[in-house]
């Protein structure tokens, strides 16, 4: 074994992986510690700042490095990544557990000190007085909200993309992925997402300028010092941050004097390498009303979204809420509840409140029946049948075609794919039969109906516009 084992398995890693990954993950760590175990067999521990680079190195790189360095060393090689000791950040990362532990469950203290222990006492703890005071100062201006952690955001396939981007910014603020656009409907945890990058740097910074605020927060300030003509104090809020993690920027559509000001933050937080993090509700290009300027900008980093969450993430997301309800769900009806709410995790934890509430007001363990009556006025909604008069009304409004174009026989690809996509959603929101659906549709044949459901089926598995716009259309007729 020898001394240099970690320079060298550096080496190997830097001419293997791409440039900005190996800059980003593994340039910036400390030499690592190289032993022997006791059999002949050397353990390499390798010490990184915080759980999330810790998380993200374990899964990406670690089956790598421990290879490399097996070759390298020509004998077995045992990687440990563990979380570096510092004193100096732990002091303010205990003194502001202290505060959040006045307004907060047990759990949001444990995150604030990133996994570090509390032996089971949350009482006060005795800190550095300008540390708490600090953190104290920092709880109440960066809006974050603590209990929205990468922790408590469950995974799924519906928000793989955009969690994955965010753990990197997390880790690496101001590197790639800058800036980082999550867009998506209502109620699927892009907020969450957000808060969650914001309280994993504060957690591994304490100091960091962290700002988090709707987009109609944004428009207040801007009319507020138009108004009191102190635009410098505006720049000085904006502009020295290290991260703005903004909601909602489709709010800013026709407000001009909003979007100039914004444009200058966006430059201003760019030069200098801060990180911004943006949700909308459609894709950039899809923002009406907004500057090209600011479009193209939003679109220059990462964009990603966040989908509806499949069956298998519902029935997780209601599981572990109520298990923070202090209430165990089974199984059965956490799918059952899962099946017939399936619009967004909003909506998720309203059918969950109600049958929490109802098993409580009647004193009942849960099952399937009192979820069936706590949950009947919804379930009468979801069971509604919508027409397929309706769905091609909605599909021709949205695509700006007249609704005869649905049944006729003209073919042009500006009335062919609406038809198409209308033929799409009867498939999935009816239970017409294709030769029934095809009849609806000008008496087409069932193969033909086959062909679009089949192809529109596909292309929204990789059009993530198509995707976006179809969800617009099933939600609307929901509604």
């Amino acid at each position: 074994m020898t001394a240099d084992l970690w320079l060298r398995g550096c080496e190997r890693l830097a001419a293997e992986l791409p440039e900005q990954q190996f800059n980003t993950w593994i340039r910036p760590l400390p030499a690592a510690d190289v032993a022997d175990d006791g059999s002949g067999d050397a353990v390499v521990t390798l010490r990184v700042p915080n759980r999330f680079k810790l998380d993200w190195i374990r899964n990406q790189y670690a089956n790598r490095i421990e290879a490399l360095l097996t070759e390298i060393a020509g004998k077995p090689v045992r990687l440990e990544i563990a979380l570096a000791q510092r004193d100096t950040e732990r002091t303010v990362a205990i003194g502001m557990a202290s505060v959040i532990a006045i307004n907060s469950r047990p759990q949001s203290v444990a995150q604030a000190l990133n996994g570090a222990p509390l032996n089971g006492s949350y009482a006060p703890l005795s800190v550095v007085p300008s540390a708490q005071a600090s953190a104290a100062r920092a709880l109440a201006t960066n809006r974050l909200n603590l209990n929205l952690t990468f922790d408590t955001l469950v995974p799924g396939r519906a928000n793989q993309m955009a969690r994955t981007a965010a753990l990197h910014v997390a880790g690496a603020p101001g590197q790639m992925y800058n800036p980082l656009f999550i867009y998506g409907g209502v109620g699927l945890g892009k907020t969450h997402l957000i808060h969650a990058v914001g309280n994993a740097l504060l957690a591994d910074k304490a100091d960091a300028r962290i700002l988090y605020l709707h987009a109609e927060q944004f428009i207040t300030d801007v009319v507020k010092n138009y108004q009191r003509k102190t635009f410098d104090e505006l720049k000085a809020k904006y502009h020295s941050l290290d991260l703005l993690l903004i909601d909602d920027v489709q709010f800013f559509a026709g407000k001009e004097r909003t979007q100039e000001e914004f444009f200058n933050a966006f430059e201003a937080l760019l030069a200098k390498r801060a990180h911004i993090i943006m949700t909308s509700d459609t894709y950039p290009k899809g923002l009406a009303d907004i500057d090209e300027r600011l479009t193209s900008r939003f679109d220059a980093g990462l964009t990603v979204a966040i989908e509806p969450p499949e069956l298998e993430m519902r029935v997780a997301i209601l599981m572990r809420k109520a298990e923070a309800e202090g209430t165990t769900m089974p199984e059965d009806v956490a799918f059952f509840v899962a099946k017939n709410v399936r619009a967004n995790v909003r909506e998720l934890e309203g059918a969950l409140r109600k049958i929490l509430a109802y098993s409580r007001f009647s004193h009942k363990d849960i099952n399937i029946q009192r979820a069936r009556e706590a949950l009947k006025d919804l379930l009468s909604i979801q069971n509604r049948q919508v027409g397929v008069e309706n769905i091609q009304k909605t599909v021709a409004d949205f695509y700006k075609i007249k609704v005869a174009d649905m049944y006729s026989k003209k073919r042009p690809a500006s009335i062919a794919r609406p038809r198409q996509i209308a033929m799409y959603i009867a498939k999935e929101m009816t239970q017409k039969s294709l030769p029934e659906i095809g009849e609806l549709f000008g008496g087409r044949d069932h193969t033909t109906v086959l062909h679009a459901v089949r192809k529109i089926a596909a292309e929204r598995q990789k059009n993530t516009e198509l995707n976006q716009q179809l969800h617009v259309l099933e939600q609307t007729l929901k509604g």
